[in-house]
This record gives C-alpha cells, structure tokens and sequence, in this order.
C-alpha cells in the first residue's frame, strides 16, 4: 500500500488550535496571583503581580477566542480533543483560566468577578459531562486513571478559591470537602499504577500535577481559617516538590515537550500556599515564586513558540476543525 501522507489543515485561522497552550497560561495566572500575594507578605510594590495578570489575561482572551473560533467551525472537534491526554489536559486548564480570572477581576469589579466563576462552573460542567459520556464509551484502554482527571474532577478546588474571594464560603466549605475525596481517589488509584506499571518517560511530566491539588486544597482552608489543615497540606506539599526536584533528570529524561506545561501551575500554586500560610513558610514561599518566575515564563514561551511556528499542533495531534 502507498505511503499516504496526512490531509493538510483546510485554510481559515485556528482551524487547529492547540488546546496545550492552556495549562502554561493557568501557570503564568498562578504566578501573578503569587507576586499579587508577595505583595502583602513582603510589604513589595503589588505593580509586578498585577502587570503578570494583565499580560495574562490578554493572552487567554486572545486564545481562548481562537479556541472557541474552531470549535465554532465545527463542535464535535471538542470530542476529538478529549480522546487525547494533551487535548484533554488543554480543555481541563483553559476550563479552569475561568476561575482564576474570576480572581484576577475580584479587586477591581465584584460582579465581573463573579459572572467569570459562573460562567466558569457552567463551562466545568459541561466538560465533566463530555468526559463521563466518553468514559462509558471508550474503549478500556482509554480509561485509565491518569494525574490529568485532577484538573477535571478535582478542578473544581480552583472555583472554591474563586468563591472564598467572593467571599461564598459555604459554596467553597462544599466543594473543599468533595473535591478532597475525589482528589484522595486519584492519588491511590495513580499511586497503585506507579507501582505496578511505572510510567513512560514522555508521560512524566503530567506527574507534577498531582501536586497542584495539596496545594489548592490547602489555600482554600486557609481563606476558610482552616489553619491546622493548610499547615498541613504546606508540609506535604513540600515533601512532594522535594521528591520532584530530587527526581527532576528522570522527570525530564524525555526532553522538552509540550507536556512540560504540567510544570507550571502547580509550582506557581504550592508558591502561592506557602505564601498564604506564611509564618514559618513565608521565606519558602517567597524563593518559590522567584524560581517560579524563571521556569513558568519560559516554558511557556516555549509553548508560544511551537505555536507560533504551528508545531504545537503537530506535536500534540490536536484535532482540526
């Protein structure tokens, strides 16, 4: 049989835009909420952080349009997507940019803020209800626990953060606790899997994710002054970053990939913790957000980059519109 080579993408703008972008771009959100913090542990100009958040949410406009542009052209692509762990990670994140741009707004106009978190739970929804649809349908090798049902499932921590901005403390106390449970779900499944069937170097990377849960769930006892239980979830948030960075060479052994946007968002939240916290993890905290300031950036202009250049697509097989 000839060789066929693969269908050219049809002609039109973001006929084939990459979903991937999403999770560097929640990163770059946690990092300006995380020099907007510093702001007050520090006593620092609070200019920086609201510079990162400005450039940020421009960024997430223009991509989440160009994102709804191709879904526009033709829905079901949205299917497609989600049959694929980086297209599934993308939609998960750009999901949950709605949350934290719920935050970003809440100092400037309240009800902006809290039309963004409705309009955020309303599009979570709607994926948790795609992805469930999928999972019954899908073959059983598609339905493998993975750190990517975090950002999902567990995502909905994200929104109970938004909510204690709000100041909606009983809708946050509600999804803190049922968002735990689930999250306590995943990690024993993932572990079991580790375990049993070690993971392949190109998939890696996704394993930070499971950091960023310990790390919401402890910022929002915090705003809920539950403070045993955020001092807690600060220590075990540290001892997984402590065998992350211990483990970085065979974390990284593939190499650069889009898959590295995984780092991102749970650096910038375990930063943010451990600023929120404060006391004893105040210093940490503060070293964190510089180290993050120097890899979330740049991984994500990596991931501009390949978009750029139209790679990213390519490399993470998004689907066509």
């Amino acid at each position: 049989m000839a060789f066929k080579p693969p269908a050219p993408t049809p002609p039109g703008l973001f006929r084939r835009m990459p979903p991937a972008v999403f999770p560097a771009i929640m990163g770059l959100f946690g990092l300006g909420l995380g020099w907007r913090r510093a702001a007050d542990s520090f006593a620092i100009s609070g200019g920086v952080g609201e510079a990162i958040l400005g450039a940020t949410t421009l960024l997430f406009v223009f991509s989440f349009f160009g994102y709804g542009a191709k879904l526009a052209r033709r829905p079901r692509v949205i299917v497609e997507e989600l049959r694929i762990l980086p297209g599934r990670a993308g939609v998960a994140a750009a999901v949950l940019c709605w949350y934290l741009l719920s935050i970003t707004f809440a100092p400037y106009h309240a009800g902006a803020a809290y039309g963004v978190l409705m309009a955020g739970f309303g599009l979570h929804w709607i994926l948790v209800a795609l992805l469930v649809h999928q999972f019954f349908t899908s073959p059983p090798e598609q339905r493998r626990v993975t750190p990517v049902w975090h950002l999902t499932f567990v995502g909905f921590i994200v929104g109970a953060l938004a909510a204690t901005v709000l100041e909606l403390y009983v809708l946050a106390l509600v999804l803190f606790f049922a968002t735990a449970l689930i999250a306590a779900l995943i990690w024993s499944v993932s572990f079991e899997q580790i375990v049993k069937d070690g993971v392949p170097s190109p998939l890696r990377p996704l394993l930070s994710i499971h950091l960023a849960p310990v790390a919401l769930l402890g910022l929002v006892a915090e705003a809920l002054e539950l403070h045993a239980v955020s001092l807690g979830c600060a220590g075990i948030a540290a001892l997984m970053l402590a065998w992350f960075v211990a483990r970085v060479f065979w974390l990284t052994e593939a190499g650069f990939s889009p898959l590295w946007g995984a780092f991102t968002f749970p650096l910038a939240a375990t930063a943010n913790l451990w600023l929120a916290v404060g006391w004893f993890w105040r210093v940490p905290g503060g070293v964190l957000l510089v180290a993050a300031t120097l890899i979330v950036p740049a991984i994500a202009f990596q991931m501009l980059r390949l978009w750029a250049r139209g790679q990213l697509a390519i490399k993470t097989n998004a689907a066509t519109a």
